[in-house]
């Protein structure tokens, strides 16, 4: 979320900073930017981690209520709420449900409305089926969605194809997903890809119970899951030699690789703040992290880094460009990022957090 709200801003920034110009600031700008269609970027990690600490946060709100009917009610109706404030953040209806020719309408499946299902769905399977199920389910999810790609074709195609288009993801999309997709014909956040993004969210949940769970030294926790997101890393990337990483299909190695990843991170966080006790450093990420969807729905209504070009805009930004060049759209960058922590530090201390 820290990426989603103006880190990625600053980044780029930096890149067009005279004198800052590297192969190294290269490299980090390219990371932040989606890969075209296979392969993997630090930025396709941010969704799928999102869903994946999802997974993990269920585990412990969920288990604090006593009574499972209560749960359960809740469960549903954050996911549908979160599904529901996802067609809304597409335009709800005000472009009419559909018109092809502008492309534009109600778009029933994205960001928000996908972390609306993965929470409801994988939210009532942790409170109805036992540990090993979910494991099963988890297997029988990444099992399905290979199959799926790999052995059933589009009909009118001899060969299967793993192209923009030409799978049978984007195909059952056009066929049976209506109204407004995101890429025409079909949508990165389509019906078969949320499968395997429920196994994303398992994942999470796998993590929750481990931390939870697990009576181990926290030593023991770090190493464990670090060696986990390794040994998913290396999974994932070999599986994908014949099983393409895609991220708008979300392929069952792209859950594995987003996984690892996640898990190493999460392994990293738990190490510096809940082991070493570095805790100071990442208050920010708190802040951020008690309203995440309030900050995510904020920022795309509120241009943040407009806000900051009013002060720091026009002739002060070209004043600080002839000191040195590109230096007045990275304090734009960073003051706007500014704004955003100092607004959700505020609503931290005034212990304003707006739940779903």
């Amino acid at each position: 979320m820290f990426w989603i709200v103006g880190g990625e801003a600053i980044a780029h920034a930096l890149a067009h900073l005279e004198g800052m110009k590297s192969e190294a600031l290269d490299t980090v700008v390219l990371q932040l930017t989606h890969v075209e269609w296979e392969g993997f970027r630090f930025y396709d990690l941010i969704f799928p981690s999102f869903i994946f600490i999802v997974g993990t946060s269920l585990v412990f709100s969920l288990s604090k209520l006593g009574d499972r009917r209560d749960a359960t009610r809740r469960v549903i109706r954050r996911g549908l709420l979160l599904w529901l404030i996802g067609i809304i953040y597409y335009g709800g209806v005000s472009k009419g449900f559909y018109n092809e020719e502008a492309h534009e309408g109600v778009r029933l499946l994205g960001v928000l409305q996908r972390i609306g299902i993965c929470y409801l769905v994988t939210g009532l399977l942790f409170l109805y089926v036992p540990l090993r199920g979910l494991v099963f389910l988890f297997v029988a999810l990444l099992a399905g969605s290979w199959a799926l790609l790999t052995f059933v074709a589009v009909p009118g195609q001899d060969a299967i194809s793993f192209e923009e288009g030409k799978n049978l993801t984007n195909w059952f999309d056009s066929k049976y997903l209506p109204f407004f997709k995101w890429n025409g014909p079909h949508d990165p956040e389509g019906i078969l890809s949320t499968l395997p993004a429920i196994g994303t969210c398992l994942l999470g949940v796998f993590a929750g119970l481990f931390l939870k769970g697990v009576r181990l030294s926290q030593a023991k926790k770090c190493g464990l899951l670090l060696v986990a997101g390794t040994g998913l890393i290396f999974l994932g990337n070999y599986w994908g030699q014949s099983f393409p990483v895609i991220k708008n299909l979300w392929t069952s190695s792209f859950v594995l690789v987003a996984g690892g990843w996640s898990l190493v991170v999460l392994g990293m966080f738990y190490l510096l703040v809940d082991w070493v006790g570095f805790k100071g450093w990442a208050m920010p990420f708190v802040w951020i992290g008690m309203n995440p969807i309030t900050v995510y729905l904020l920022t795309s209504v509120i241009n943040f880094n407009e806000i900051a070009s009013r002060v720091l805009g026009g002739p002060v930004a070209e004043w600080v460009d002839g000191l040195v060049p590109g230096l007045g759209a990275l304090l734009i960058a960073l003051a706007g990022m500014a704004l955003v922590l100092l607004l959700c530090r505020y609503l931290y201390k005034k212990d304003v957090f707006i739940k779903i």
